[in-house]
């Protein structure tokens, strides 16, 4: 893929919110589990790397489902640590049932759930200090020009880090502008390349950046500054993901843009 700055590997991955029961989810991971058998070019040591995120009760079974697999088990949120937190899941109890990133700070989670700055800072040195990745999700809530709009992102970035760089290392970056997540359309692309080539030029060091909000086939083509895409509810169909998938393998494979084509939400 042709990225400025890339870190050389694009991700994408999927997250499915609270949407699939626990039998729709079971399918799902299967059929995922399906199409990325039946792309060789997704093999272990893949510059293409996929992940998903399905919700709590189905991480043991998801993990069973993808043994053996490339695709990589993330989780939708964390405790910032263990013991007397009643309801809540611990970073150490997600490694231990395979998980590999934990998405922290979701705008839902700051809108409906009242986690601040200070709150995604302990859950993100939490899941570092357990060895998962952290996948940390930022975004401007209304529309801003690009240079705004990657200034509201890396405060959001260096709250949760305190601009430490052995945070930063450890973590993917989720550029999910608010305004965007579950619009008709994603933001568009000049807007998303502008903010994520201003958002990487201030890091140091230099983390993976990916987008998400209302992404679809059709879009990473146009992301030349992404990393990757982090997608909801268009790939809750697998085929959906699989055209993803493939436009990724394509771009790794001839190291430049595709022709650009219509994205969906």
């Amino acid at each position: 893929m042709s990225t400025s700055g890339s870190s050389g590997t694009t991700y994408v991955g999927v997250s499915t919110k609270m949407y699939l029961g626990y039998q729709a989810s079971l399918r799902w991971l299967s059929e995922v589990r399906s199409l990325v058998d039946a792309r060789p070019g997704l093999g272990n040591g893949s510059p293409v790397r996929v992940f998903v995120i399905p919700s709590f009760p189905v991480l043991e079974p998801a993990a069973r489902i993808l043994a053996g697999s490339p695709v990589l088990l993330g989780a939708q949120n964390c405790a910032w640590g263990d013991g007397p937190l009643t309801g809540e899941v611990s970073p150490g109890m997600l490694a231990e049932l395979g998980v590999s990133l934990v998405e922290i700070g979701h705008a839902e989670r700051r809108r409906f759930f009242g986690e601040d700055d200070s709150v995604v800072a302990r859950k993100v040195r939490a899941v570092v200090d357990h060895s998962l990745t952290p996948l940390l999700c930022v975004g401007e809530p209304e529309m801003l020009d690009a240079g705004a709009a990657a200034d509201f992102c890396l405060g959001q970035v260096r709250a949760a880090t305190g601009s430490d760089p052995a945070l930063l290392r450890r973590m993917v970056l989720a550029y999910e502008p608010v305004w965007a997540i579950g619009a008709d359309q994603p933001a568009a692309p000049q807007h998303v390349n502008s903010v994520l080539t201003l958002i990487r030029s201030a890091l140091q060091p230099f983390c993976p950046v990916i987008y998400g909000g209302s992404a679809g086939p059709g879009l990473l083509p146009q992301l030349t500054a992404s990393d990757g895409l982090f997608l909801g509810r268009f790939a809750h169909d697998a085929p959906n993901l699989g055209r993803v998938l493939d436009e990724a393998l394509g771009l790794r494979h001839t190291g430049a843009p595709a022709s650009n084509s219509s994205s969906r939400s």
